[in-house]
């Protein structure tokens, strides 16, 4: 089964800026992010996604 990727790199990388979670990326990787910041991340992509088609 091949993994599809749904969101950008950079995509990522701006909303983990903008939820203060971006020096863990930095540090740690991905791997270093809690769920519920991933969750939180999640979110804020659909929100933004959601905005941009209205």
């Amino acid at each position: 089964m091949s993994r599809q990727k749904v969101m950008s790199e950079a995509l990522k990388q701006e909303i983990a800026r903008r939820l203060g979670v971006d020096s863990i990326v930095q540090a740690q990787g991905w791997g270093g992010v809690s769920s519920r910041d991933c969750g939180n991340i999640g979110r804020e992509a659909i929100r933004m996604a959601e905005r941009s088609t209205t």
